[in-house]
């Protein structure tokens, strides 16, 4: 029977993510955009020079490892930071050991911090002098696009390296080695092999700790051979990767929006789809299909618009999942409606010459006048009431200010309903003119 003792001994079981963190370049699988041959990061490992970069992606996809890697290539001592953690105060500290580094045993640093968009602007300029000195390489990791997260003058001194998901062939040869090395006698049919995978979502991290997971419950269950319903059972159905404030979620909002913009349902309702699984906000979503009815459909479809806000409605009415329907529909309609930007565009036009221009009064025709001084001063007093005119409409009036000339903001296109609108607008101005004339 073990002692007291001999259990706090014993070494911790290392997780199998890190069991098979891969040791040498040749062990890392993907990211052969810069690590295969005549690539950007093979060539910075062949030519034995370091440079300070910024490796941007998302999680699981071999940030740490390439740092820890280049480390023992370079035979440079590694420093790891957590954004999320540390200070200034850890930074001060991993500088005095990169400097011990240097003067007692001639060894160059390689300061690495993760999730380094979690620094402020403070603490990211703590590191420049440092990377100047070339006292630390510097390596960034970061789940957030660097271009708004860094500070420009980091940002200038490291090259910006874009890691991608990795592919599903690629989380397969993942999958087969840590079967091979770490599982011995787990066996996966095909359809459990594809299922996991797709759960991984790209994340190599992610695939390694539902295999182990797996792993775990069948041995407490005597089971070797590992089916699509045991996958099912012992993992919760979890959501997909999805950063709800992260690039992966502006990317996604993006797809959705142009593809309503592109009159495609079907890749609409995918990306819409994506999104709720994800665990997107249907609220949110909701508000930004609202955005799109106005902007993308505009007056060529204005039924677009309170059929975007009657879905919300119905979504804070009964929520979810009979709410997500009628979202879903909303989507539908919107990639299927006719498309016109000219309110979007007038709206931006009007609001920008109204920044730059001068204020400028109102003129005396178009004020009110509720009282007898008004009247007196002539508020109001040469107004042309339309219902009074022919048509309803006083032909040759302005409604602009004295001092400025009418502008053209609003141009409708010929598409929908507006292509109607268009017509009684040039109409009008056929009878301002004729009135002009007169």
């Amino acid at each position: 029977m073990s002692s007291v003792t001999d259990l706090f001994a014993r070494t911790p079981q290392q997780p199998l993510a890190e069991q098979l963190r891969p040791h040498e370049l040749s062990q890392v699988v993907g990211q052969s955009h810069l690590l295969g041959p005549g690539k950007p990061l093979r060539l910075a490992f062949e030519s034995r020079k370091l440079h300070s970069m910024i490796l941007w992606g998302p999680p699981g996809v071999g940030k740490t490892t390439l740092a820890r890697l280049m480390a023992e290539a370079f035979d440079a001592e590694f420093l790891a930071l957590s954004a999320v953690f540390s200070g200034v105060k850890d930074i001060r500290e991993a500088i005095q050991k990169a400097e011990l580094a240097l003067q007692q045993h001639g060894r160059h640093t390689i300061l690495f911090v993760d999730e380094v968009h979690r620094f402020n602007k403070a603490q990211q300029d703590a590191f420049l002098p440092f990377v100047e000195q070339g006292l630390v390489t510097f390596i960034g990791a970061t789940t957030e696009n660097p271009s708004f997260e860094v500070n420009s003058a980091l940002l200038s001194r490291a090259q910006v390296y874009v890691l991608q998901s990795l592919a599903e062939e690629e989380l397969g040869m993942l999958f087969d080695r840590a079967c091979h090395e770490a599982l011995h006698g787990m066996v996966f049919n095909p359809g459990a092999r594809a299922l996991l995978i797709g759960y991984a979502d790209g994340d190599a991290r992610r695939l390694l700790n539902l295999l182990e997971q797996i792993n775990n419950a069948a041995i407490s269950n005597n089971i070797q051979t590992i089916v699509e319903d045991f996958i099912q059972n012992t993992l919760s159905q979890g959501a997909r990767r999805f950063d709800k404030g992260g690039d992966q979620f502006y990317d996604q909002i993006s797809a959705l929006h142009k593809s309503v913009r592109g009159s495609s349902p079907d890749a609409a309702l995918y990306w819409l789809c994506r999104m709720l699984d994800g665990g997107a906000d249907p609220l949110y979503l909701g508000r930004r299909i609202v955005r799109m009815a106005s902007e993308d459909i505009g007056l060529a479809d204005p039924r677009a618009l309170r059929m975007a806000l009657d879905a919300c409605e119905v979504y804070e009415r009964l929520g979810s999942p009979e709410g997500e329907l009628a979202l879903a529909q909303a989507v539908l309609y919107l990639a299927a409606a006719p498309k016109s930007n000219a309110a979007y565009v007038a709206y931006n036009e009007a609001r920008a010459f109204i920044r730059d221009d001068k204020s400028r009064s109102v003129p005396e025709h178009l004020r009110n006048a509720p009282t007898k001084l008004m009247k007196e001063l002539g508020f109001g007093r040469e107004y042309r009431y339309a219902h009074d005119e022919p048509e309803a409409y006083a032909a040759g009036e302005s409604y602009f200010p004295d001092d400025m000339k009418p502008i053209l903001f609003y141009r409708p296109t010929p598409r929908g309903m507006e292509g109607k609108i268009g017509e009684k607008l040039e109409y009008l101005r056929d009878l301002d003119a004729k009135r002009r004339k007169n």
